[in-house]
């Protein structure tokens, strides 16, 4: 976790998400990267009517000039000796910048403040960290407040125990071994997706031994969905973390079969990693 991107609005949250980034980048001995996304009105050449610009320049000027000194204000701030941090602008949309941005530099991590998403507007948009968590290649961190890394002990690891995720069950150690924590393995019995208790026992010992797991335990409960089941055993143990695979759906294939990282997302008060499992 050595170059660290933080999407900032300047808004409360963003600034939690930047100050849970300034903690990894101190213990990690990393660099931050702020990202500072926005979106021009289109203005109109009056003599036509129809042809539009894609941005006034001096609106432009005037807006990366304000971003920029909000920047330096939350610098000061949040600030930790050792820690690079540097101020970028991307005239896009949040979703664009932020993939263009990843496509260029080489990002370990992301690290975004969510309010999540909920009813009619989780349905049709979905929140921004939601969209990034869907497409990034790196893992994504969301956070809703600051948190104290060193608290970090209690990692749960919802999984559905399939033997193709080596990289994933890879980046979970390096999460592991970095906070110095303890991970829970958690398999979610749902009416959809029913077993028995000594098929979920056997099929977590399996997975345990496969993946060489230390310091863990290997947790089975029912829950409705698995989104209800996730969020109801992180509440029931304290997690201070979930790590979560997301497999990037796009499109149809995501209205269709939709995502569960996602979700958790977007309900969860915890902060949650999520990793492509393809990558």
């Amino acid at each position: 976790m050595k170059k660290i991107l933080v999407p900032c609005d300047f808004s409360v949250t963003a600034l939690e998400a930047l100050k849970v980034a300034n903690s990894i980048a101190e213990k990690s001995q990393g660099e931050l990267l702020v990202v500072h996304a926005f979106e021009l009105p289109l203005t109109y050449e009056t003599a036509f009517g129809v042809q539009p610009y894609m941005f006034d320049p001096a609106l432009l000027a005037s807006i990366e000039e304000r971003a920029s000194e909000n920047f330096q204000e939350i610098k000061r701030k949040v600030a930790r000796k050792g820690v690079k941090m540097t101020f970028h602008t991307r005239h896009a949309s949040v979703t664009v910048a932020i993939t263009e941005f990843l496509q260029d530099h080489a990002i370990d991590l992301v690290v975004m403040g969510t309010n999540g998403a909920s009813g009619i507007t989780e349905a049709l948009f979905g929140s921004n960290t939601e969209k990034i968590v869907r497409l990034a290649q790196v893992p994504v961190l969301a956070v809703r407040s600051t948190v104290d890394i060193s608290k970090v002990k209690h990692i749960v690891v919802p999984n559905s125990l399939t033997p193709d995720q080596p990289q994933f069950i890879k980046k979970v150690k390096e999460l592991q071994a970095f906070f110095k924590a303890k991970v829970h393995i958690l398999l979610v019995n749902t009416p959809a997706r029913f077993m028995s208790d000594a098929e979920a026992k056997k099929l977590l010992e399996e997975f345990a031994q496969q993946n060489k797991l230390t310091n863990f335990t290997l947790n089975f409960r029912n829950g409705r969905t698995e989104e209800a089941g996730i969020l109801a055993f992180a509440e029931e143990i304290e997690a201070d973390l979930v790590a979560m695979a997301t497999h990037g759906r796009k499109g149809l294939a995501h209205l269709v079969s939709g995502s569960i990282a996602e979700d958790v997302v977007n309900h969860i008060t915890c902060p949650i990693w999520t990793c492509n499992a393809k990558t």
